[in-house]
């Protein structure tokens, strides 16, 4: 089976309930610690992200949406494994189906996760069928204890207590991140800097190394919305520029908006550098292609976008959204790609103010453009 994208991607397999988006969201953390660059891929519709482990579980019940998976899904998530412009690790789900099973086509190697014999003869024998190279076979306790051992080639031992809620811990998970790092070692200057030059414009604002010239980030590294005004006043208006590394959704729809009219760019871990689409507020939206549930009072409207589809970036050019009058403003939220909260910015900047929630905000949305004076950028919106 020929394989012709050279970067490491990394699938961990087990049955529902083996802890697999657990241990995925432990080891993407574990791995960010260390400066490895890669991207966690979920590969299934199941309404998981890095966001419903980093919010209170009432409310990660209350907005998360499963989704139905379709053949198109899986072709688009394959064509994105296939063109992956970093190291990869991927959830795909615990029930693969036939069709499904095509995710695995673009995968270098897995992780087996399995509680028991007949789950761990399955996905074993599924690895085998599609050339992974297995990186460590380890089995799943929720109340045992952590051990690891070594098989020829590949790590092996238990993982216990991959429970919502905890992190994955113990000397084979920490193993197993030592493994991925070194497998995972492309130069980060190295590969940053094939990203940099490939940039379609020529200032690119790298935001981790802004976040801590302007001190906007907190202890735990995280942005902090009452810096938006200096980091606005920081960066060039109206100047088309790129962003690159990881960011909160509010920043990058605010940054969006100060390029604005110029162009603007993001660098996307799965599609590469891309621009914001342009959408279209039609006032015949009622049945428009992404549901939207829409909730008013007299301050604002809050727009809720629910994907339960692949979102391609290509079908999303002059996309329909619902229009509004302008008078109030407008709380953006919902599980959408980054691109998508930059381009519902910019259609939407009209608006007196603009604000966009981040569930680990919990009920709380930050305004990213304002034309009153009673709202400013940073400040958060209480829902």
């Amino acid at each position: 089976m020929i394989k012709t994208n050279l970067l490491p991607a990394v699938v961990i397999g087990g049955p529902p309930h083996s802890g697999k988006s657990v241990l995925a969201y432990s080891l993407t953390l574990a791995l960010r610690e260390r400066g490895v660059p890669h991207y966690l891929l979920r590969a299934y519709p199941d309404g998981e992200g890095d966001w419903s482990y980093e919010t209170v579980p009432t409310l990660v019940r209350e907005l998360r949406v499963k989704g139905e998976g379709s053949p198109e899904w899986i072709q688009r998530v394959v064509r994105d494994i296939a063109n992956r412009p970093l190291p990869l690790l991927i959830d795909p789900g615990g029930k693969p189906t036939t069709w499904q099973e095509a995710v695995f086509q673009e995968c270098t190697h897995g992780i087996l996760l399995t509680p028991d014999e007949p789950s761990h003869v399955e996905w074993a024998e599924r690895f085998q069928r599609f050339e992974l190279i297995l990186l460590a076979d380890f089995k799943s306790e929720l109340h045992g204890a952590n051990s690891i051992a070594r098989g020829e080639g590949y790590l092996t031992g238990t993982l216990a207590h991959l429970e919502r809620g905890f992190s994955a811990s113990g000397p084979a998970f920490h193993e197993l991140v030592n493994w991925l790092a070194r497998l995972f070692a492309y130069s980060s200057v190295e590969l940053k800097a094939s990203h940099l030059a490939q940039a379609p414009t020529e200032l690119v604002i790298e935001l981790d190394a802004l976040g801590k010239t302007l001190s906007a980030l907190d202890a735990r590294g995280e942005w902090v919305p009452g810096a938006l005004p200096s980091i606005l006043k920081y960066l060039p208006r109206a100047r088309a520029f790129g962003v690159y590394d990881r960011g909160p959704n509010w920043l990058y729809a605010a940054l969006a908006l100060a390029a604005s009219p110029e162009p603007f760019y993001q660098f996307d871990a799965r599609l590469g550098w891309v621009a914001p689409p342009t959408l279209v507020p039609s006032p015949a939206y009622a049945t428009g292609p992404i549901p939207v549930r829409v909730t008013e009072n007299d301050e604002h409207v809050h727009l809720d976008f629910h994907v339960n589809k692949y979102l391609d970036y290509m079908e999303t050019i002059k996309l329909p959204i619902p229009s509004l009058d302008n008078k109030r403003g407008l709380v953006l939220s919902g599980r959408l790609p980054l691109w998508m909260y930059s381009g519902l910015a910019l259609a939407y900047r009209s608006a007196p103010w603009v604000a966009v929630y981040q569930p680990k905000l919990q009920n709380r949305a930050v305004v990213v453009h304002s034309r009153v004076p009673h709202h400013q950028s940073g400040d958060l919106i209480v829902l």
